[in-house]
């Protein structure tokens, strides 16, 4: 075995139980990364067990955890890895990937991890005109975007509030970002939008995979979806059922991302 057979390249997503969304953004980003790094080998896994649990049970589909994935990678003779998440944010779920793959490190030459989507101000300048250019051709005096973040009881959330700020700074003054579970809220969004005097809204997650939250927290018919709450408040509102891996900018984020770790 040569010394780049034994070099490999874990990426490691939260996950996902609709399998369009999967194929459009998860999928897509491992393909990219395949394309971009031939002399590796590629490993996958995922963070969220409820999600692996479901697509196991419905499916039978066995997608590894990071710990199954490290083990995998011993049995296969990999001595050095690069550890790539496509988490948005280096929060709750990016902490405890790196404890499960630390939990190895006596096992491999070396073990280093590229940064999730939002790590530094080039990676937010970049996210944001990423957005931009897909949207602009829909945006007017009288449309407003809206995007859904996931948010997080995590310190790290704060970038929701930084990258709202920062469409606004950059000249896009009628996108605005909020999150499902923490700040900037739904209600804060609400004022927001109000104050443009803007008649339509398009909504569309700002999440890796256009998943559960998409379809059901943002697009949904239930009341409390902000699809229906926009509408209670007198906007017309397009969804646009999007995940952002399926953006080309973003996915070659993440291969940049991987090239800075293996140049660290």
């Amino acid at each position: 075995m040569t010394d780049a057979s034994k070099k490999a390249i874990l990426v490691v997503s939260f996950g996902t139980s609709f399998a369009d969304t999967r194929e459009k953004n998860i999928d897509a980003i491992e393909a990219k990364i395949k394309e971009s790094f031939p002399e590796y080998s590629h490993y996958r896994a995922w963070t969220s067990k409820m999600i692996m649990a479901k697509l196991l049970k419905r499916d039978q589909i066995k997608i590894p955890n990071v710990r199954e994935a490290m083990e995998q990678m011993i049995a296969d003779g990999i001595t050095d890895v690069i550890v790539q998440p496509t988490h948005v944010i280096n929060g709750i779920e990016n902490d405890l990937m790196k404890e499960d793959a630390l939990f190895y490190r006596d096992h491999f030459h070396s073990i280093v991890f590229g940064n999730p989507l939002l790590t530094t101000e080039e990676d937010n300048h970049r996210v944001v005109h990423a957005v931009a250019s897909q949207f602009a051709p829909l945006l007017n005096e009288e449309t407003a975007l809206v995007l859904m973040g996931h948010g997080t009881t995590h310190f790290a959330n704060s970038i929701y509030a930084a990258l709202n700020f920062k469409f606004q700074d950059e000249g896009y003054s009628r996108i605005f970002l909020g999150t499902v579970e923490a700040y900037p809220s739904m209600d804060s969004l609400l004022k927001a939008v109000k104050k443009t005097g803007v008649c339509k809204v398009i909504l569309a997650p700002f999440m890796i995979v256009a998943g559960d939250h998409a379809t059901n927290d943002m697009a949904g018919e239930e009341e409390d979806s902000w699809k229906v709450q926009f509408e209670q408040a007198g906007f017309a509102v397009e969804c646009i059922l999007k995940g952002l891996g399926e953006y080309p900018e973003i996915r070659q984020l993440f291969v940049d991302h991987i090239r800075e770790a293996i140049a660290s």
